[in-house]
Order: C-alpha cells, then structure tokens, then sequence
C-alpha cells in the first residue's frame, strides 16, 4: 500500500493514571507486597471495566471480530484484558522502582541478541503494545555491560507523574528519546547506534497527522505510523522485534526474532512486523493493550 495521510481513528497519545494512584500503589507495594498490591488492581481494575466505554468499545472488535469470540467471551476477556494491563503497569513500577528480584526472567531468541552485540553495529528493536515492552532494558542489563539502551518513546505521562517516577526509580543505562516535532529524535537515534547501543522502538501506534501504513493483522486492515519501518528499513543495522510477555504467576519471558534481511522497504519490514505479532498474540491473546479503534470497525461506512 502507497504511504497514507491519517485521517481518522488515531491513537491520542495520552495514558491514564494519577500521581496520587501512583503514590497509592507504591505505598502498598512497599508496605504490603506484591500480592496485596494486586487485590488492590482488582478493584480499580473493576471500576474501570464498569466506566471506560470507550476503551471497552475499541478493544471489543479485537476479541469479538479478530479472535472469533462469541459476545460473552469478549465482555469476559475485556475484564481480563484490564487485569493483566493494570498488572503489566504495575509491575512496570515495582520492576523500576528496585523489586526486580520479585519476578522470574526467561527468554526465547535471546541469541539473536547476542549475535547482535557481537557485531557492535548497534541494532533496532521493534517491539508493541502488548505485553510489557517497557521492561524489556531490564533483560539486555542483566545479562549484558551495554553502555547505553535507548526506548524512542512519546510524551505519555504527565510530567508531575514523570518526576516522581524518576525520583523512585533505582539507577538504570536507560535512555529515553522523545519523539519531537522538529524531527531531532532522529539525530539522536542515529547517535545511540553509531555508539554500538540498541533502540528500542514500538511499530504499532500511530499520531494524528502523522503518516502510516496500512497492512493486514489478524485478517483485516489496519494502520500503522510510517516512520519505525522507513527508519529501520534505511538504516545499515540489523533489526529484530522483540516482546516481553507476562507469564504465569511472577514470570516475564522474552521473545526475539529476527526481521527477514529481504525486509529492506517500509511495507515490506511492516508485513514481517505483523506476522510477528500475529504469532505473539496466538500465544497471549488477552495481551493486546491497543484501546482505541486498531481496525476502524467503528468508524460508520
């Protein structure tokens, strides 16, 4: 498909949540545990499949029309979508908030990233909203001396939230790159890869007024920003997608994959990029954390 203009139903940008939720959960988290803090979750988690009508009437489709789910089902699985977000989000914060010990990491592919390093050519990460992408820095710093991880990444939180975060987190070879206006996070990517490092970035979100792409996922059309697979399929460095997906009780495994060298335009690394999802969510089904309408099924015709 030719390079698009956004025209409609585009992601807003924005996370919910707020400083003093945060400042709750911490508080609970520190003083009760892990256990307590998740019946907490339950609760919010409760209110918000009770209240949040629009993000339940864009993930519906997803499970009702992508997955083949009858109607109860899906109502079932938004419900159990919202628990495994409110948990992914949660243990974002235990995770860098000095609790790393309290879960268990596993991987699959992690060789290609070996592979990678050894080349010290640096390398892209094309990683999704599903699962807990934001924790995947924690898995190359355990097992890796990498000076430098850098996550592309937008303005999502408020600041007030952004600083407090900051000041509770334990130290970390994270860097983030903002995605500006004046385009000058592409300096800076290019920078973190001449510098031998890996950038993180995510294929599935797109802006208003941005340019995308559109390719099949899970049988029907949908958009995805432009600028992820016309960088990496221009720049001279190896790239793989990457997830990390929540497990059965305390586990996060990771799964790298290496993108097809034949992959070298947009569309095609974009095509790679959704087949490689498609596998990831036969396996996690309830991990898609995409709420606002992926496919356009509620746009009227």
């Amino acid at each position: 498909m030719p390079e698009q203009q956004l025209i409609e139903t585009e992601w807003k940008g924005r996370s919910k949540g707020t400083l003093l939720g945060y400042k709750i959960y911490i508080f609970v988290l520190k003083n009760f545990g892990l256990n307590v803090a998740y019946l907490l979750l339950r609760t919010i988690v409760f209110y918000y499949f009770l209240f949040s009508y629009r993000s339940s009437k864009a993930i519906y489709p997803y499970f009702r029309k992508r997955l083949g789910y009858s109607r109860f089902r899906s109502i079932i699985s938004i419900y159990k979508n919202y628990f495994l977000l409110g948990q992914t989000l949660s243990d974002r914060v235990t995770v860098s908030t000095g609790y790393r010990d309290v879960f268990d990491y596993t991987h699959d592919g992690i060789e290609k990233i070996d592979s990678l390093l050894k080349k010290r050519q640096g390398g892209i990460l094309i990683s999704g909203h599903l699962g807990n992408f934001e924790i995947s820095h924690y898995f190359l710093e355990n097992r890796y001396s990498i000076s430098k991880i850098s996550m592309v990444t937008t303005q999502t939180e408020q600041e007030n939230i952004q600083e407090y975060l900051s000041q509770m987190s334990t130290a970390t070879s994270l860097e983030l790159i903002l995605v500006k206006e004046d385009m000058s996070h592409i300096f800076e990517i290019h920078a973190a890869l001449d510098k031998g490092g890996l950038v993180v970035i995510t294929g599935d979100r797109f802006m208003a007024g941005s340019k995308y792409l559109t390719e099949n996922l899970l049988g029907a059309p949908a958009r995805f920003p432009l600028g992820p697979f016309r960088l990496a399929s221009r720049l001279k460095v190896p790239v793989l997608f990457v997830y990390v997906m929540k497990g059965k009780k305390r586990n996060y495994r990771l799964y790298a994959r290496t993108a097809d060298t034949h992959a070298n335009t947009p569309q095609l690394l974009l095509k790679e990029y959704t087949k490689s999802m498609e596998w990831m969510l036969t396996k996690y089904p309830l991990q898609w954390f995409n709420y606002f309408d992926f496919w356009g099924d509620n746009v009227k015709k």
